[in-house]
């Protein structure tokens, strides 16, 4: 049969490690007073030592005064009871101060405990405060997500009834001017219809039986004041080509001497004498 294996063993000082850190979690004051306590009981354990030594010693004394009374031996039994009854003394007065010891532990214990507890009541109000801000700014980027959907929201259908709105007005603005628009163009073409486009220029003389001759351009010729003989039987078998520019004016019977520039010439009279200068006489009586 095979023999179990043993468990490896654990390097370093384990116990040395835990004492450590019992000692850690221990409050200063609570182990101060444990001091004191332990140093309490130790000496109340040393004074029992003596004190069970000194009722040994009174224990002998007494056993050879009962085999024989001497005065020596009562001197050496009233001394043991003495040193006896002194060490009980002193055995009392340390078991008061172990007492106020374990006591001083106890209260040092309980005050660790309340500061454990402000301590602890403290770090669980730190921790929620923290828990609570952590909170608030998830709620905080909830609310403000809400709020901007429903603020988006609000100003979309705001936006869409002004566009619906400016629409409105404006095809109700297109369609006035379209129709002011279609009016005037509709009187346009109704003057149009009605008015000849008017030709620049003077009108065209009727054409005579006989084709007339290519109009000239500029001013048509004045009419002869006097007919001849012969346009006045017949017309003439066909027109002179017209000139270009403006039309000469029309002669008369004679021909008419050529106008000067200036100021025209004052109509003749009787021959006149020649104009004195100076005052003229005066009329004879």
């Amino acid at each position: 049969m095979a023999r179990p294996k043993k468990a490896p063993a654990k390097r370093g000082r384990p116990a040395a490690k835990a004492k450590a850190a019992v000692a850690a979690t221990v409050p200063a004051v609570v182990d101060k007073a444990q001091k004191a306590a332990d140093k309490a009981a130790a000496a109340v354990a040393a004074q029992q030592t003596k004190v069970d030594a000194a009722a040994k010693k009174a224990e002998a004394a007494k056993a050879k005064v009962a085999a024989k009374a001497t005065a020596a031996g009562k001197r050496a039994l009233t001394t043991a009871n003495a040193k006896v009854k002194a060490e009980k003394e002193k055995l009392q007065t340390l078991k008061a101060a172990s007492r106020a010891a374990m006591v001083a532990v106890k209260s040092a214990q309980i005050e660790a405990k309340a500061e454990e507890a402000v301590a602890k009541a403290t770090e669980s109000v730190e921790s929620f405060a923290a828990s609570l801000a952590s909170k608030a700014e998830a709620d905080l980027a909830k609310a403000v997500a809400a709020f901007e959907a429903k603020w988006k929201k609000a100003r979309t259908k705001a936006d869409a009834a002004k566009v619906k709105a400016r629409a409105k007005k404006e095809t109700t603005k297109a369609k006035a001017e379209a129709k002011k628009l279609k009016a005037k163009a509709a009187s346009v073409e109704k003057a149009a219809t009605k008015a000849a486009p008017k030709k620049r220029g003077r009108p065209a003389k009727a054409k005579t039986a006989t084709a007339a001759a290519p109009k000239k351009r500029g001013r048509p010729a004045k009419a002869a004041a006097t007919a001849a003989p012969a346009a006045a039987t017949t017309a003439a078998p066909a027109a002179a080509p017209k000139k270009r520019g403006r039309p000469a004016k029309a002669k008369t019977a004679t021909a008419a001497a050529p106008k000067k520039r200036g100021r025209p010439a004052k109509a003749a009279t009787t021959a006149a004498a020649p104009k004195k200068r100076g005052r003229p006489p005066k009329a004879k009586a």
